[in-house]
């Protein structure tokens, strides 16, 4: 497995990127109510992007995806494609992610919505796998290894009665989207690769209300879960440090 160290010069490149990212995700939430669909978000999403941050929308056509944004609702679990089809009702849960692209480097982050009225086991199932993630990057150092990331999140998971859904992970990021390592979201201590400073990449855990299997449909993009219930993600991207973590990706309303 091949993991690219990032010089000082790089992290700070990428700093610049998980900043902006971080500020689309900020910029949305009014828009995020009852009555507007994801296709729209996703063209308010893509103009602030490419008129008023030049950067690059990194999903719009990676492998032949067809938005500039993933929106997954409810029982989504991952890479929803934007629709004005699918308009956002009260009750709704929505994880929105997003990556740009600036000056050749990546940012990638994601954020669950409540649209209006959201019943208390969703909102309970958005908080555990936001905690899931905080105490994931508060391990994060030079010195640990993957495994210990992947297991902090499947106790706490499995803890409060939730899956973790192991078909999709974390990834490396810089100058590509996808890079190494590879991020699992369960696993046992002390096994996988040291973390060194320098790495950066991407924790994502995804949590579902019943079991963490899921099924892809038919537009070769949407992940579903199998049995119909619920999936929460959220999303930051990382880098190691010479003494922790520093969260690229942190929206003002985090304190890190």
């Amino acid at each position: 497995m091949a993991v690219t160290l990032k010089t000082a010069e790089e992290l700070e490149k990428m700093r610049v990127a998980g900043r902006l990212a971080a500020e689309v995700l900020e910029m949305i939430e009014p828009y995020v109510v009852a009555g507007v669909s994801t296709g729209e978000l996703d063209n308010i999403f893509h103009n602030y992007m490419v008129n008023e941050q030049h950067t690059i929308p990194a999903p719009l056509n990676y492998r032949g995806f067809p938005k500039s944004i993933c929106t997954s609702v409810n029982q989504v679990v991952c890479h929803g494609i934007p629709s004005t089809k699918k308009v956002l009702k009260n009750g709704d849960i929505l994880n929105i992610d997003i990556t740009v692209i600036k000056d050749g480097y990546f940012g990638d982050t994601s954020k669950m919505f409540c649209i209006g009225d959201v019943p208390e086991h969703a909102v309970r199932l958005i908080k555990v796998t936001q905690e899931c993630l905080y105490k994931a990057i508060n391990i994060v150092r030079p010195g640990i290894r993957l495994g210990d990331i992947g297991h902090i999140i499947q106790q706490h998971a499995e803890a409060n009665y939730y899956s973790v859904v192991r078909d999709y992970c974390g990834h490396g990021i810089g100058t590509e989207f996808h890079q190494d390592p590879q991020v699992l979201h369960f696993g046992k201590p002390d096994t996988g690769m040291t973390l060194q400073q320098g790495m950066t990449f991407t924790i994502e855990p995804m949590l579902n209300a019943g079991k963490h299997q899921t099924k892809l449909k038919k537009d070769g993009w949407t992940v579903e879960t199998r049995d119909g219930r619920l999936s929460a993600q959220w999303e930051h991207t990382l880098a190691v440090t010479a003494d922790g973590v520093e969260v690229l990706t942190a929206r003002t309303d985090e304190q890190w």
